[in-house]
């Protein structure tokens, strides 16, 4: 992972308004607007940020998320990681410590649910041990990305 600087870490955080312009960001941090394209285009580039439209999925009709943890067969947890990232549905991919090897993050609606999500995805899947799910009720800050 790359590390990065104090100007790129207050880029990135004036870009939580994310419609915010370059140049109203420059002249909060008194840099030249070029510089602040620049390394928001490097920052994108190197895959550090990614600028995208999140929905607060309370607020999509008929939509819901919910978290499962996996427990895996395997110990190669990025490589398993990274073929549940490519799922229909998976917001999001953590290897954790703990009960179980992987969280997800899952958007699901009326007409691709929990058994789909299974069914479909999660089976194609080898060396899945359990899976448990936490169908999220109320969340506080969670926005995601409209994937389905």
């Amino acid at each position: 992972m790359k590390i990065i600087d104090e100007t790129n870490i207050a880029i990135i955080k004036l870009l939580r308004e994310g419609r915010r312009s370059f140049k109203s960001i420059a002249k909060v941090l008194g840099v030249a607007e070029n510089t602040v394209r620049a390394r928001v285009a490097k920052l994108v580039e190197e895959g550090i940020l990614e600028i995208a439209g999140l929905v607060d999925p309370e607020a999509v009709p008929r939509h819901r998320v919910v978290m499962v943890g996996v427990k895996l067969k395997t110990m190669d947890l990025v490589k398993k990681g990274e073929e549940f990232s490519r799922l229909k549905g998976v917001v999001s991919v953590s290897v954790v410590t703990g009960r179980y090897d992987l969280i997800l993050i899952v958007l699901l609606n009326d007409h691709f649910g929990l058994l789909e999500f299974y069914t479909e995805e999660v089976s194609r899947i080898k060396d899945v041990q359990s899976v448990e799910t936490f169908v999220v009720y109320k969340s506080y800050n969670l926005k995601v990305p409209y994937i389905l």
